[in-house]
């Protein structure tokens, strides 16, 4: 087979890196061209050299181009992978830093609350400019694949506004699955543990779920094991578990009270409502230290910020490294290679994917982007009807998809008044800030991030008369409720663990591309 499948936002190496070989572990792929694409250089080059060493351990046919420019690289492109992140560090710094002055203790910052919503401003006019090259370049059948965050918003502006059929994908659901399948191992071996006679070890193939709802608020709404249904049991298995007990208070809390369990991380879901970081005395009941993912304060922040700083110092060390090998058991798991290998041979694919929901959900809006299961095969993308979700769950997605309304129009549109409607209706945001403190609080993150911002230029002086002359909301100094210090390269490099290299090798998206 012979097509050719771009990413942008290549600079990412991990993220980059690994896409190339999940798709080149396919035997059909052999000879397909993959074009690579960043606005820096630098980065790009560095990706390129590790990804072309790869390809030519692995005696692989497939064609590297490596371009600066995206419309070259879009060029007859049957697939496009999006992994940007416009600003990149420096903007979400202050995605994060700007919020904390007001009392929002953010955690990731990349979906929802101040941070995400910001996030989009910056994203979606990226995204249709993407569109645009790639209905006048690209395959008359191409596909958009988005990985860049706020997924549901970027996903929600290209399908809707950019005219191109865009799928957003995320490994969230994966990373519940496994702690569910985990939590159903504990409570059948009733205490017993690995090594012992008897011991039943099971895998995601033993336990089947369907999740359903929007990206990053997704519910576990079916868990079968043995054809009988766990749904209703797992909140037991959860706390007793160790480890989960202890790092993920939050889901649990949310599967007690709305009986089911939530894709997504700790640090993550505990900014999407309204309950948890409200100040920091109470965030520090929910949250653990031991990974920043289970809430550490702008975490997500400092772990991209290392990540970066790892790569760039200790890049030729990996280039002395042995290359990946293009092996199916290397193969990681993000849906799009999966996706492309069904469509291009036939092969089922099974995942759970971001798409416009048209019915798919019953009880939420036509309109809105949602997380549901589908099925790939020649045939297409086919995504079954998931009904209604249950009550509680659909409220709390609700509030979500409207604050990704009001955040897509405003980016859409430069519209000022806007985003400050999705600051207000934002859960956390709302609960912790008055009305004329995320005015205040809005049009400081619009001015500090203008540069980013290009649909905001009209509204830049209204902007910044109603920073100087509304009501004033007293900001304040604070590290946050748990932030903890970045630490140096030769701080990470003493960690035997090496926890660093990790986190390179699983940055989300393109975030530590700059």
């Amino acid at each position: 087979m012979s097509f050719r499948v771009a990413i942008i936002g290549a600079g990412s190496v991990g993220f980059s890196r690994g896409i190339v070989r999940d798709l080149l572990c396919v035997p059909e792929f052999n000879e397909i061209e993959i074009a690579l694409t960043d606005i820096s250089k630098k980065n790009l080059d560095m990706t390129a050299k590790l990804i072309s060493r790869d390809i030519k351990a692995n005696k692989s046919g497939a064609k590297l181009i490596v371009t600066t420019d995206r419309r070259k690289a879009f060029e007859g492109a049957r697939y496009i992978f999006s992994t940007v992140r416009i600003g990149c560090l420096d903007a979400f710094k202050q995605d994060i830093e700007i919020p904390l002055k007001y009392g929002v203790d953010q955690c990731v910052g990349d979906t929802l609350c101040a941070g995400g919503i910001l996030y989009g401003q910056r994203n979606i006019p990226a995204i249709l400019d993407f569109c645009e090259d790639i209905r006048e370049l690209s395959d008359n059948n191409v596909l958009f694949l988005n990985h860049a965050n706020p997924n549901a918003m970027n996903t929600w502006a290209a399908n809707h506004f950019g005219g191109v059929p865009t799928i957003g994908l995320c490994h969230g659901v994966v990373g519940g699955h496994w702690q569910i399948t985990n939590v159903i191992e504990l409570l059948i071996n009733k205490g017993k543990k690995k090594g012992d006679a008897g011991f039943k070890p099971l895998t995601l193939k033993d336990v089947d779920i369907v999740c359903a709802g929007i990206n990053h608020q997704t519910w576990y709404i079916q868990i079968q094991y043995q054809g009988e249904d766990w749904t209703d049991k797992i909140l037991e298995g959860f706390l007793k578990h160790p480890n989960y007990s202890r790092t993920e208070k939050v889901r649990i809390d949310m599967l007690k009270r709305f009986g089911y369990y939530s894709t997504e991380s700790n640090g993550h879901l505990s900014e999407y409502v309204p309950w948890y970081r409200k100040n920091p005395k109470e965030i520090l009941k929910w949250i653990d230290l031991e990974n920043w993912i289970h809430g550490e304060t702008g975490g997500y922040l400092k772990v991209c910020t290392e990540g970066r700083n790892w790569f760039e110092t200790d890049y030729p060390v990996w280039l002395k490294e042995a290359p990946w090998e293009y092996k199916p058991e290397k193969r990681g798991h993000e849906h799009g290679s999966y996706i492309i290998e069904g469509l291009e041979t036939g092969r089922l694919y099974r995942g759970h994917f971001n798409v416009v929901n048209n019915g798919c959900i019953t009880n939420l809006p036509e309109d809105c982007v949602v997380e549901v299961p589908g099925y790939v095969d020649r045939n297409g993308v086919n995504i079954p009807i998931v009904g209604d979700l249950p009550l509680g769950c659909a409220a709390v997605c609700n509030s979500s998809v409207q604050v990704q309304r009001l955040a897509v129009h405003a980016a859409l549109h430069g519209d000022l008044d806007l985003l400050i409607q999705a600051l207000m209706l934002d859960p956390l945001t709302g609960a912790l800030l008055t009305p004329p403190a995320i005015e205040q609080m809005a049009c400081e993150m619009v001015l500090t991030q203008s540069k980013w911002l290009p649909q905001y230029k009209e509204a830049l002086p209204e902007a910044r008369r109603r920073f100087k002359t509304g009501t004033r909301y007293n900001t304040i100094k604070t590290k946050g409720a748990a932030r903890l210090a970045v630490k140096s390269v030769n701080e990470l490099r003493a960690e035997k663990d090496q926890s660093a290299r990790k986190n390179v090798q699983n940055a989300d998206r393109g975030d530590i591309a700059k």
